[in-house]
């Protein structure tokens, strides 16, 4: 197999045809946590080694050591949005962030009004922590209160009580224009009362965006070997309900499956996600998706964070590297696209994907006859029963094997 970083091996010839790329976005993983949660299965990583700190300069040595390895696969493309994720990136000081953004800065070209989103969690901030992110160059902040009820809290694992997230949504107030509350529901044990109450608190600060996720049991979780009793799915769908209710009051509009926005504070790097745009993810574990003429191709980096820096360093952090094949292509579009409450246009879809519209006409006359989508001459939505059943939805467009 040719070097996964060569890009003559990327630009050789092949059978889609990109007429353009597509918008750009950079995520940057942070994979250290004080506490892994029981429902979490992201690449995260308990930091328990009180004798010595966090390798903060060290892992930014080799995000940047990723980044330049990396960049012959995105030379000269814009950057629209940085997203730096994880594990728990509060954790990092506000000067380490500081140079991972410059460094960032130094070798890409970012857009003058790029979104640069920090994940920021309420028991890892002390006073004035968020204003020195925002003056380290984050533009928006997304804190993971996940509830206001300490009791739902304790199920869930987190560090952080309700006072300390009530203090850290006030200094996000403070510190920055735009920022995202992280909210669960149809937690253990919490009853529509509950969840209403939580929703209250949330919108009595007036956030600009919310993202309300409901509580699933993924594999390989503390939480899948010991199952918590969940709400049942008619409950779950009540406070669905109420959710869109409560948020469509305060003006903040559902245009995704799970994030409510003001006018003006969509969440772009999240949007390019969905719209089937392309992502640089450097540090331990990352994904990335990559367009070029004739090809999509998908890379993910070594997930153990000392590994990742060991290979970093060397110049090799890729541990998987595949093209997306043209069969596989309408599912991972519609997987992204149908969580959108606007759907996307056809011309897009022909854009992002390089296949011709033949290639979903069966998916799309099947879901339109379940009532799972409207469609024009131009684009193509989610009715609210598609929403409601977005998987069924999405699987009609799975390669037939």
């Amino acid at each position: 197999m040719s070097n996964p970083f060569d890009v003559v091996h990327a630009m050789r010839p092949g059978l889609l045809q990109l007429q353009a790329l597509p918008p750009l976005s950079l995520y940057v993983h942070l994979p250290w946590c004080i506490q892994k949660c029981p429902y979490c299965d992201f690449n995260s990583h308990e930091w328990r080694d009180n004798s010595q700190a966090m390798p903060e300069q060290r892992y930014i040595d080799a995000l940047m050591a990723d980044l330049e390895t990396s960049l012959p696969l995105v030379w000269g493309r814009p950057v629209h949005s940085v997203f730096i994720g994880g594990g728990t990136p509060s954790l990092f000081t506000p000067s380490s962030i500081d140079r991972l953004i410059s460094g960032i800065r130094a070798r890409l070209p970012l857009e003058a009004e790029a979104e640069i989103t920090l994940e920021a969690n309420p028991g890892t901030f002390e006073k004035d922590r968020f204003k020195a992110f925002h003056a380290a160059g984050v533009t928006r902040l997304s804190i993971g209160v996940q509830s206001f009820n300490d009791e739902h809290l304790k199920a869930l694992g987190r560090v952080h009580n309700r006072d300390q997230a009530m203090a850290a949504v006030q200094e996000a107030l403070t510190a920055f224009e735009t920022f995202n509350l992280d909210l669960m529901y149809a937690l253990p044990g919490q009853s529509l009362a509950d969840l209403k109450q939580d929703v209250e608190t949330a919108l009595s600060f007036k956030p600009p965006h919310i993202s309300i996720y409901h509580l699933t049991i993924e594999p390989n979780t503390m939480f899948a070997k010991h199952p918590p009793v969940l709400p049942e799915d008619d409950d779950a769908y009540a406070m669905m309900d109420l959710i869109t209710e409560m948020t469509g009051t305060e003006g903040l509009q559902r245009y995704e499956v799970s994030a409510y926005a003001k006018p003006g504070h969509r969440c772009w790097h999240n949007l390019n996600y969905w719209q089937f745009g392309d992502y640089l993810g450097i540090g331990a574990g990352a994904h990335s998706k990559l367009s070029f003429a004739h090809r999509i191709t998908r890379q993910v980096r070594f997930r153990e964070p000392q590994l990742y820096m060991m290979q970093a360093l060397k110049g090799e952090p890729v541990t998987q590297h595949e093209e997306v094949s043209r069969e596989e292509l309408p599912f991972e579009f519609m997987l992204n696209a149908l969580r959108l409450r606007e759907g996307f246009s056809l011309t897009d879809y022909m854009a992002r994907t390089g296949l011709a519209m033949t290639s979903i006409q069966k998916g799309l006359m099947q879901a339109e006859v379940k009532g799972l989508i409207g469609r024009d001459l131009a684009k193509v939505w989610p009715t609210e029963r598609g929403f409601d059943f977005l998987s069924d939805l999405q699987e009609l467009f799975l390669a037939e094997r």
